[in-house]
């Protein structure tokens, strides 16, 4: 993909998001949000925000607060939920409640919401979210011991303890999904939004 001369930041330091801009040929600046994920998620409790809405609200929060410092750039935020059956998971804060997040999900289908929020200055440009679902197989919880001790502190970075780019594969029996969308950027639609902005050459 030829690439012109822009000014894009990806309001996220997470290496997966990076990762997929990178291999998309992007030209792109990272910057970290001062964001509290957890602060918004607490106000939103009781309302009537869906886990698809909740990560659009946190990926357009993550570009506000970046192109507030940067008012004249394209910012890209980004987050991703993980829904089952109505509870919502967060990443786990240890191996044991990685655990216990996968036998919670063992044997049953849940949804990846995967948001991109496009911000310059105090303006929305564009907001979309892609959904997955997730047929996860009937897990022996040995099985689930042998996989967290093989890959390690890697499953906490991630809101469904798993990644599927790497042995987290081996977790599921069916995906109905974008790849992209799972792994955290639905990049297809966005990359389609860049061109049609004339960010990136179509």
């Amino acid at each position: 993909m030829k690439e012109r001369d822009m000014s894009l930041i990806l309001a996220s330091t997470s290496p997966f998001r990076k990762m997929l801009f990178e291999n998309a040929g992007l030209t792109f600046e990272t910057a970290a949000p001062d964001v509290d994920e957890r602060a918004i998620e607490e106000t939103l409790e009781g309302s009537d925000a869906t886990a698809s809405d909740i990560a659009e609200i946190l990926a357009e929060s993550k570009a506000r607060n970046i192109a507030e410092r940067n008012p004249a750039k394209l910012v890209i935020g980004g987050d991703q939920t993980l829904s089952l059956e109505g509870s919502q998971f967060h990443k786990p804060k240890d191996m044991e409640e990685a655990r216990q997040h996968l036998l919670a999900m063992s044997g049953k289908v849940h949804q990846l919401n995967s948001a991109i929020v496009i911000v310059r200055g105090d303006e929305i440009i564009w907001r979309h979210v892609s959904v997955a679902h997730m047929h996860m197989r009937v897990l022996d919880p040995g099985f689930i011991g042998r996989h967290l001790a093989a890959v390690g502190d890697i499953a906490l970075k991630s809101v469904g303890s798993y990644q599927i780019e790497g042995p987290g594969i081996q977790l599921f029996e069916k995906v109905d999904g974008d790849y992209f969308t799972i792994v955290g950027v639905p990049m297809i639609p966005l990359l389609a939004k860049l061109r049609e902005l004339g960010e990136i050459d179509g």
